[in-house]
């Protein structure tokens, strides 16, 4: 592990923004994380760098703001200008504390190779950058990871957003068509579903095209 994640572990997060427990972060430095595109870290990939299976893994975090919005994005790209794919639209996320959605998926093409999870939360305080250096392996996960857990007031929505004020706009969405169908368990309570938005409140994740939906 990055010696820097494992220090961000270990501080209070009244004195965090956000922090990206899983897949393992570049690094954690809470004075930096304004600094795109991953927190005032390069792009270093290493040995143990974390295996992520294309049709489904989660994506871990700790959030002490009340409500933020999140964009998550995937590069194979270490330099400008990244050519980013979006994971998902943005999501809209309130209450504090961890926050996981346990079943993203990546484009196929991605297997085999090393490449980066870019996560980006826009609060008070603007945007801020975390990313993981991963490996992207075939297949789906398992089982989530431990670290994948929902606050017991965390809820969450996707918006019809494709990008964030202030982040760079030259990426990706995956088609519908090319949308993954795995399901993943995950920790929590149930969920509902209103006209205006899906909501995520843990449970089971579906990941269909167009609608991103936790049972």
């Amino acid at each position: 592990m990055h010696a820097s994640f494992l220090l961000a572990a270990l501080l209070p997060t009244t004195f965090a923004h956000f922090i990206l427990n899983y897949p393992t972060s570049l690094g954690f430095d809470d004075d930096r994380q304004s600094i795109g595109p991953c927190g005032g870290y390069d792009i270093v990939f290493g040995a143990n760098d974390t295996n992520v299976t294309v049709e489904s893994f989660a994506i871990a975090s700790r959030s002490t703001h009340p409500q933020a919005n999140w964009l998550f994005r995937a590069t194979l790209s270490t330099a400008e200008p990244f050519n980013w794919t979006n994971l998902l639209p943005v999501v809209q996320q309130s209450g504090l504390g961890d926050f996981c959605i346990p079943s993203f998926s990546a484009p196929s093409s991605f297997v085999g190779q090393r490449g980066v999870l870019q996560i980006v939360q826009s609060a008070v305080d603007g945007n801020l950058y975390q990313c993981a250096a991963v490996n992207f392996v075939a297949g789906a996960q398992s089982g989530l990871p431990s670290q994948c857990t929902n606050g017991s007031s965390v809820t969450a929505s996707l918006t019809s957003m494709t990008s964030l004020s202030g982040t760079s706009d030259n990426s990706t969405s995956p088609s519908a068509s090319g949308s993954s169908s795995a399901t993943s368990a995950a920790p929590s309570a149930t969920s509902t579903q209103s006209s205006g938005a899906t909501q995520l409140v843990g449970g089971l994740l579906a990941v269909m095209p167009a609608a991103l939906l936790l049972l």
